[in-house]
């Protein structure tokens, strides 16, 4: 059994992730290729995270990707997250990881609607509601939430809960129905109406947006092109790696990895991983390199098992209570700490030890370049790690 051990492992990363500066890449849609998918929660992330992996490529050019030529689309997917994937990997995303997380917020909306006294059959409101949200759009375009909600009575409705807590109080529910037509690609979060740095999205038919109806693969097909998508940006990795990623069942992982023809490696720590079976050559050991990249970076959150390329130490410092990661600076494929930005826009690496002075150099370089990219553009970042807030304290 061919032994993939974690130096490869993070060499690896560098070349196919286009993070060694040898090895960036052209585009935005090449860097959403390499990289399978880019999470879209924060919105900045999609930019940044392009940036990291190109050169010359300006905010501008993320954009017209994004919203005019439409060559890369944000869908709800894997672990109910938002992501930017390429056009053509929408089919395979619709029919599996999309189709589970809209049947969950189907079933989760009708309980509410039925339970917060909305609806007495929630399952009818929610057709209609459905219904009437498609027709206001096919007759108007894109449309804000709040647009939609006040033009379309059949989503108005609010539920009270969990007032005891920070995070409880008074919602609408017509979010909800966007979020859950969108996971089943009936609707897209369209033109952004807002910075690129913030999440605004107007909705509009998936149909209109990209001049058809993606015709989503079934969901064992899906699955299978996702997992050989994710192999050969990620793999080798773990059965554990890829449910994770997914967000679904180890029975799932499993299938996916016997359609596509992943053969079992052993990695360090005794355990098994799987890459493609084209994918079994050695990779060379890169030149030492750094990058900074933003929070919940798909480099960052590509694996469970993160130990070959950051150290457990280190982790209360780096990722939320919820495992979600905020900036990090690598040298060298591993996380070595974190990165802010000051009042003015300047980013300065904030290492979590002290660094060799060819760290250093490198990753003020690097600080340098996306200072200059960001051009006084200052993130504000919803999952900053505790590392970046205890950076920004005076």
């Amino acid at each position: 059994m061919r032994h993939i051990d974690d130096a490869e492992r993070r060499a690896r990363l560098a070349v196919r992730h286009g993070l060694h500066p040898a090895h960036r890449l052209s585009d935005p849609v090449a860097a959403t290729r390499a990289m399978t998918a880019l999470h879209a929660t924060e919105a900045a992330t999609v930019h940044l995270a392009v940036h990291a992996r190109t050169e010359g490529v300006s905010p501008a050019d993320v954009d017209r990707a994004l919203y005019e030529d439409r060559s890369l689309v944000k869908q709800l997917a894997m672990r109910r997250t938002l992501f930017v994937f390429p056009r053509d990997l929408l089919p395979a995303a619709l029919g599996s990881a999309s189709a589970r997380v809209a049947e969950t917020q189907r079933r989760n909306i009708e309980r509410d609607v039925e339970r917060h006294g909305v609806a007495e059959d929630g399952a009818s409101w929610l057709d209609r509601a459905a219904s009437a949200v498609i027709a206001h759009l096919s007759a108007t375009g894109p449309a804000s939430a709040r647009e939609i909600r006040e033009a379309v009575p059949e989503v108005t409705g609010t539920m009270t809960v969990n007032l005891h807590k920070a995070y409880g109080g008074t919602f609408q529910i017509a979010p909800r129905v966007l979020t859950w037509l969108a996971a089943e690609g009936r609707l897209v979060r369209g033109p952004n109406a807002a910075h690129w740095r913030v999440n605004r999205p107007t909705w509009t038919l998936m149909a209109d947006w990209l001049g058809e109806q993606p015709v989503p693969l079934d969901s064992a097909a899906g699955y299978a092109e996702l997992v050989r998508r994710w192999l050969a940006t990620f793999g080798p990795g773990t059965v554990e790696d890829v449910q994770w990623w997914l967000g679904s069942t180890k029975a799932a992982v499993r299938a996916a990895l016997a359609e596509v023809g992943a053969v079992e490696v052993s990695l360090d720590g005794g355990h098994t991983g799987w890459v493609l079976p084209d994918d079994l050559e050695p990779v060379p050991t890169p030149e030492p390199w750094a990058a900074l990249l933003p929070t919940l970076d798909p480099t960052t959150m590509g694996w469970q098992g993160r130990g070959f390329y950051l150290d457990p130490i280190d982790v209360p410092y780096l990722f939320d209570t919820n495992g979600n990661a905020g900036n990090t600076a690598w040298w060298d494929g591993r996380i070595v700490g974190a990165w802010v930005q000051d009042e003015d826009g300047a980013v300065r690496v904030v290492p979590r030890r002290p660094l060799a002075r060819e760290a250093s150099a490198a990753l003020d370089a690097e600080a340098n370049r996306l200072t200059e990219w960001l051009d006084g553009v200052v993130i504000t970042n919803v999952y900053a790690s505790e590392a970046m807030k205890q950076a920004r304290l005076p």
